[in-house]
């Protein structure tokens, strides 16, 4: 009997458990994402990154953000990817631009796993402003519109945060709304 009420008692704590962590994460374009997938299985679920899901193919970086990581990656949707000049996309993912196609999207990704609440207090320290080394090797600036964080990056453009802190088991998504673009 006390077997039985602790294996039952196991599997309410489980089921709960369970629940929270979905509750906890956001949706992404709809799609629930889950805290105990990593960044790949999550984004391949996402309707509105199938873009970004594309080049990380082309790029060979499935094995690296499927990794245990920690990563912080800033996600820019289809529609990011949309207000790029026309054919640029085509042109990137072709396997001669594959060098030039890594470095973007390496560009989008920070070592550690850094959430939206962890970017504000950079910010605040900083004076307004936080730089953050990515992978690529140049700096991307995150500093504060109102409640939004916007990074800007290496050519001066600016990208808003539109989903923050996307859990992932090896990381953190945060979705953009414009494509980073390093030196």
């Amino acid at each position: 009997m006390k077997k039985t009420f602790l294996v039952a008692l196991a599997a309410a704590v489980l089921a709960v458990t369970s629940f929270t962590a979905k509750a906890e994460n956001p949706t992404v374009g709809g799609a629930a994402m889950y805290a105990n997938k990593n960044i790949i299985q999550n984004a391949v679920n996402s309707p509105i990154h199938k873009t970004l899901v594309a080049a990380v193919k082309a790029a060979g970086l499935v094995d690296t953000l499927s990794g245990p990581g920690p990563f912080t990656v800033f996600a820019p949707t289809d529609d990011a990817f949309a207000k790029l000049p026309a054919g640029t996309v085509e042109t990137l993912v072709k396997p001669e631009n594959k060098d030039t196609l890594v470095k973007i999207l390496t560009y989008h990704v920070v070592a550690g796993k850094i959430t939206s609440k962890q970017l504000e207090k950079m910010i605040k320290k900083g004076g307004g402003k936080a730089t953050l080394k990515t992978v690529q090797g140049e700096d991307l600036t995150a500093s504060m519109s109102g409640s939004n964080i916007i990074l800007t990056d290496a050519k001066g453009g600016t990208s808003t945060i539109t989903t923050a802190d996307v859990m992932q088991s090896n990381g953190v998504i945060h979705v953009i709304d414009t494509v980073l673009m390093p030196n």
